[in-house]
């Protein structure tokens, strides 16, 4: 069963279990996944490779909003948007560790044969293409500077 069937089936659950936040978590995700599935050029497909982008980009978005709601005194609504975070991140692979981490990016490195910061680029097209979905973007990059620096 594909991404998309999956949370369709889980929308169903929550819906029957009246899981508030879980069912407007899943909402949001296929609500994503049907525009990506409509978009000019998705020949009405969504792979799960794609659909796992959305939802990590989905993540991401919902923790930032969740730390400006934090900052701006609104512990409720920031209570909510981590709440949303945690159902979608259910369905994401599992995080890497940071030694999992360094040991991927140790063996990207050999394999592009980067020896300096210069080559960053080169490592950094590897690394966000093999890790995607199993760590940010953001400490991949921290990773590769820590490793090439």
């Amino acid at each position: 069963m594909n991404l998309f069937d999956r949370i369709s089936e889980d929308i169903k659950k929550a819906m029957l279990a009246r899981e508030k936040v879980r069912l407007e978590a899943l909402r949001g995700v296929k609500k994503e996944f049907l525009e990506a599935k409509t978009a000019k050029g998705a020949n009405g497909e969504l792979s799960d490779e794609n659909a796992t982008k959305i939802m990590v980009k989905m993540v991401k978005q919902r923790k930032e909003s969740a730390k400006i709601y934090e900052e701006n005194g609104r512990p409720e609504l920031a209570a909510n948007e981590l709440a949303e975070a945690a159902v979608i991140e259910e369905y994401l692979p599992k995080q890497l560790s940071d030694e999992e981490l360094e040991a991927e990016v140790k063996a990207i490195i050999a394999e592009t044969g980067a020896t300096s910061l210069k080559e960053m680029g080169k490592v950094m097209g590897v690394a966000s293409k093999r890790l995607a979905g199993r760590a940010e973007g953001r400490l991949i990059n921290e990773k590769v500077k820590q490793l090439l620096g």
